[in-house]
């Protein structure tokens, strides 16, 4: 639904190799023909996600725009995000009728929040290979998204993780806060991701 400030940005944030970018991918490949979307990425000092995703074949090219944020990409998803705001309104410009841009982050750690002024949703990513732990260590990232993914589901037995002891960890630290397993590599609870945007978005 857009908003005052155009369409509905959905701030998409994790650890390095959580799987961001194939979420944002399978995001945009199940959304793409019913609404108009665009992506803009956060890297450091490159714009490999964003070059990822084109060659992915997510969106065509000038649905997404890199943005390189500088040694802290925290900053340009909390304290300043101006860099984000002005690609997201040179995208607006340039596509009127978005009706949905994903926020990529760069890797962050369970800190990492979007400031409300940039991201209307927030969905953060974590892997079971990160460790079963991960979900009660907590952190803004953990207890305050929107929607938290644990993603990687299959690689549990591979890297000793429990599932049971992960979703009892994440219903503990999220209070009523909805949270979903996921395999992206097969698309598993891409459905139910979608379905959660469109209610919270009012897509």
């Amino acid at each position: 639904m857009k908003s005052r400030n155009g369409p509905l940005r959905v701030g998409i944030g994790g650890p390095v190799g959580s799987g961001k970018t194939a979420l944002t991918e399978k995001l945009c490949k199940a959304m793409r023909e019913e609404y108009s979307v665009a992506v803009v990425t956060n890297d450091i000092y490159t714009t490999e996600d964003a070059e990822a995703l084109v060659r992915m074949q997510a969106l065509s090219s000038d649905r997404i725009v890199g943005v390189e944020t500088g040694g802290c990409p925290h900053t340009a998803i909390r304290e300043d995000a101006t860099i984000n705001l002005q690609a997201i309104a040179a995208l607006n410009e340039r596509i009127p009728d978005l009706d949905v841009v994903f926020i990529e982050s760069g890797g962050d750690n369970l800190a990492a929040t979007f400031s409300p002024d940039l991201a209307d949703i927030t969905i953060y990513v974590i892997s079971v290979c990160q460790g079963e732990e991960i979900p009660r260590k907590g952190g803004p990232g953990i207890t305050r998204s929107d929607l938290l993914v644990i993603n990687k589901k299959d690689l549990a037995p591979y890297v000793g993780a429990d599932l049971d002891v992960m979703d009892r960890d994440a219903t503990r630290m999220r209070a009523a806060r909805p949270f979903v397993f996921s395999d992206m590599k097969r698309g598993d609870g891409i459905g139910t991701i979608v379905s959660f945007l469109k209610e919270q978005g009012g897509l």
